[in-house]
């Protein structure tokens, strides 16, 4: 048992890393392409505006279905296996109907909502993001169901078709004169794609309608409806969390602002990409075991992911802060130094991201989402007050100083409920981050001692992989690091 669970999670956590690396590499190339080469800036800040609106709106085509079903899949995996034929009819069949209609409600209003936001020309793009919330939420629930599944390796496959798909369509439309229209619907093709074969593996492969009883279980429905209202919260919150920290910088300060912080926040967030594949790989499975009684396993599962991350993470986030300068110096390019104090103040972001990532998405499948809305919710209404109080003090960094306080709040409290549902051995954890801060320190005095040596990309790089291994042997001499693990993990 112990062993297949292992197996599962390094088979899952291989193909989750493959799927982040695939995204993270289409989508750079898609933003390269198109800024430099295909869409002049007015194009493509309609097509992202228009990305905006539908995103915005889309969220009402999925509400919390998608992990609501996964978290039940989860559960009934373990004790009801004849309830989730019946348990992913309905939910498949709500969530089209919700999609639809809210894709059908966009498209209609397309005109006046474009009108209302002051760019008519916006109204073909809107048209097409009604077929961007169907097929959105279509992916969303097949890449989420099959985490459900404690089958991350298909929600990669499903992950992987919708960008290369989204990379190949948009490119390919926009070369045929369509500008962003045609990457509009690029985005559509990608999803419906994904969509498509992440649906027909579920059928084939999930749905086995005959195992199932004669008739579901009373309340089934209600249940599925019920818990994704906190789910639904939860993504409200998180659409607000993502978005009025970039607007309110633009409001009160400027553009070049919004440039600054978005620089510095994108740094941050594409260091979370590693954290990100593991939390996704994980999280079905400390549910999954706490449904079977094996509550004692999932809280060492989870104690030993929470090490790994502040193990890899700390010392990253070291080095974020100390290398900053010469990282937007050499790549972003002089004119955006000013991202440098808010680069540097996102070295706390990375952190309590990273354990946020292991921690967050394990709630919902112990059931206890709920706490993790509220605590979402409070967070982002935090967020922009703070905002709004530092802004005009401190400037833009006084938005990347709000970010920090408002995660690290929600993200304390994210683990406080985890901690008293799993009971992790906080001692080890404790004993164990005080060796990885002094890794830490060990680290970061090389990469001081290296950084005067920076001139270039070339140079950059070079310390970095000084201080990477410096982390490497550090980690090693103390016990922190076991090879033979981390190889036999990834081969």
């Amino acid at each position: 048992m112990a062993t297949d669970l292992r197996d599962r999670l390094a088979t899952g956590l291989r193909a989750s890393l493959l799927s982040a690396v695939v995204r993270s590499l289409a989508n750079a190339a898609l933003v390269v392409v198109l800024t430099r080469y295909l869409l002049e800036p007015e194009r493509y800040g309609l097509l992202f505006l228009a990305l905006s609106v539908v995103g915005v709106v889309g969220f009402l085509g999925t509400l919390g279905l998608p992990k609501s079903t996964a978290r039940y899949v989860t559960e009934y995996g373990e004790t009801a296996p004849g309830q989730i034929p019946h348990l992913l009819v309905r939910s498949a069949a709500l969530l089209i109907a919700l999609s639809c209609s809210v894709g059908l409600v966009l498209a209609g209003v397309s005109g006046p909502l474009a009108r209302l936001l002051g760019e008519p020309s916006l109204t073909p793009l809107l048209v097409a993001g009604g077929g961007y919330v169907v097929a959105r939420s279509g992916y969303s629930y097949c890449n989420v169901v099959f985490q459900g599944f404690n089958r991350v390796t298909w929600s990669a496959v499903v992950s992987i078709v919708s960008n290369l798909g989204r990379l190949v369509a948009v490119l390919g439309l926009v070369l045929l004169g369509w500008g962003a229209l045609g990457a509009m619907l690029g985005y559509v093709v990608g999803f419906a794609a994904a969509m498509l074969v992440g649906g027909y593996v579920l059928v084939t492969r999930f749905y086995h309608p005959a195992d199932g009883p004669e008739a579901p279980s009373e309340g089934l429905l209600r249940r599925l409806v019920e818990y994704s209202a906190p789910l639904t919260a939860t993504r409200a919150a998180n659409v607000l969390d993502k978005r009025v920290d970039t607007i309110l910088v633009g409001v009160i300060l400027s553009p070049v602002a919004v440039g600054y912080y978005t620089v510095a926040k994108q740094v941050a967030e594409f260091a979370a990409v590693p954290v990100s594949a593991f939390g996704f790989t994980v999280s079905p499975a400390l549910g999954e075991q706490a449904a079977a009684g094996n509550v004692e396993r999932a809280a060492r599962l989870y104690e030993e992911s929470l090490r790994g991350v502040l193990l890899l993470y700390l010392p990253a986030a070291a080095g974020l802060v100390l290398v900053a300068e010469p990282l937007v110096r050499h790549v972003f390019g002089t004119d955006y130094l000013g991202a440098v104090p808010v680069l540097q103040v996102f070295g706390g972001f990375v952190v309590v991201n990273a354990v946020n990532k292991v921690t967050n998405d394990g709630l919902d499948y112990l059931g206890r989402a709920r706490e993790r809305a509220v605590a979402q919710g409070s967070m982002a209404v935090a967020n922009a007050g703070l905002n709004v109080l530092l802004l005009p003090l401190v400037g833009v960094v006084g938005a990347a100083i709000a970010t920090v306080l408002t995660y690290s709040v929600y993200t304390g409290a994210n683990v406080y409920v985890i901690r008293a549902e799993l009971s992790p051995s906080l001692a080890r954890l404790a004993t164990d981050t005080g060796t990885i801060l002094v890794v830490t320190g060990g680290m970061a005095v090389l990469v001081l001692v290296l950084l005067p040596y920076v001139t270039g990309i070339a140079t950059l790089l070079a310390v970095v992989a000084a201080g990477g291994a410096a982390w490497a042997l550090l980690s090693v001499l103390t016990g922190l690091l076991a090879p033979r693990r981390v190889v036999s993990l990834l081969s």
